[in-house]
């Protein structure tokens, strides 16, 4: 089969690769029929994330028909339509019993380097690192899931791949950030990153019932899109972010701030922004948090600070001792992606939103190694890329 593969950094490349096979009687082999790249694709396209090898599949935001199931695998038949979520989870360990599915106990087969790393495993990633599994991604013609019994969201049907395909990770990504918010009528909801999660993030926070919600970007078609979903929007490449929140909040600051961004967070005229290049390039630190430190600084006291933005390794540099002071909550974390599916699926069928809209681009499977840099780029508009193996 074909797939996009990771051979280091900035090098993705379609090739011919070995066909997936059942390997556990749970398992269901999956013939992907759309499929996208994600903002935390972008870490492993730059380098900034360990644990790739060179030959790994990509991608982790990938739907299609069952066409392969094992023999303890009772849930699933060939031919059914599934989203499958990029956490993989045996929904039996006492992490997934309690709906926290990006933790299972489980599913990550390099579980003992995942426990030196951060003391405890996660769960399992589709196309994310050795760290979390080694797990072949979903940017490819087929894919086997591991878990399938559990691991799936299944399709009704009259609905399109391209409303239902960000079930898998963008979708509940932004709503689990809005919902770690205990968003309020009264809440003013800063989100800084319009990127899709943040989109998603913005949507979401409407639906929960912000009295205002402020997305925090440069790029023109983001912020375009956050207007439309009626976000007031802060352009920080041309204005200060200190200086509009406060005047979007009579001085006082947001009550709830989300840091859609993640590790390759991007600032001007700003020392701290210097300082966390300069030490990326001598890997004494990995991460950029500026995203970070901006929402400590200007969290109302007693705020929340939610962070569906990925980070890998280290940071330096945190006005802890703010956060502190100030009572800030911090609620962050991989997506525990199927506690929210089934309410977002009825969502969609009731129309109250259509993810459809972040999609900019739809290309081949084949196109995808060019799209990675339109991607990362921000070139054409792009927002969001779909593939079509």
């Amino acid at each position: 089969m074909k797939a996009l593969i990771w051979q280091g950094k900035k090098d993705i490349r379609y090739e011919t690769v070995p066909d997936p096979r059942i390997e556990h009687p749970r398992d269901a082999i999956v013939k992907v029929s759309s499929c996208a790249i994600c903002g935390s694709d972008l870490h492993l396209f730059d380098g900034f994330m360990p644990g790739m090898k060179s030959g790994d599949i990509m991608g982790h935001e990938f739907m299609g028909e069952v066409v392969e199931v094992g023999k303890d695998n009772s849930v699933l038949k060939a031919g059914e339509r599934i989203v499958v979520p990029f956490t993989i989870f045996c929904g039996e360990c006492e992490q997934c019993k309690r709906g926290n599915f990006s933790v299972c106990e489980r599913s990550n087969r390099n579980a003992s380097a995942a426990d030196k790393m951060f003391g405890h495993t996660t769960a399992g990633l589709f196309g994310y690192t050795h760290l979390t599994g080694g797990y072949p991604g979903g940017q490819a013609e087929y894919v086997r899931v591991p878990f399938a019994d559990k691991t799936h969201i299944k399709i009704p049907d009259g609905l399109t791949d391209e409303q239902v395909l960000f079930l898998g990770d963008i979708f509940p990504t932004g709503w689990q950030a809005a919902v770690q918010c205990d968003i309020e009528p009264t809440d003013t909801v800063a989100i800084w990153g319009a990127g899709p999660v943040g989109q998603m993030a913005i949507r979401s926070a409407v639906l929960l019932g912000a009295r205002q919600v402020i997305a925090i970007d440069r790029v023109p078609e983001r912020l375009a899109m956050a207007q439309a979903a009626g976000a007031t929007t802060i352009d920080f490449a041309n204005e200060s972010v200190l200086e509009r929140l406060g005047a979007l909040t009579q001085g006082k600051g947001p009550e709830k701030c989300i840091d859609a961004v993640g590790m390759e967070s991007h600032a001007t005229r700003s020392i701290d922004a210097l300082y966390d290049r300069a030490k990326q390039t001598v890997m004494l630190e990995t991460d950029r948090p500026h995203v970070l430190r901006e929402m400590i600084y200007v969290c109302r006291p007693a705020g929340i600070l939610s962070v569906p933005g990925v980070y890998g390794g280290l940071i330096d540099k945190i006005p802890f001792g703010a956060s502190m002071n100030k009572g800030l909550t911090w609620r962050m974390g991989q997506t525990h992606v199927n506690r929210w599916t089934d309410d977002l699926l009825r969502r969609i069928r009731d129309g109250q939103i259509d993810p459809s809209f972040v999609i900019t681009h739809t290309v081949a499977l084949s196109d995808g190694p060019d799209m990675y840099t339109t991607f990362r780029d921000k070139k054409d508009g792009c927002i969001k890329v779909v593939l079509k193996p």
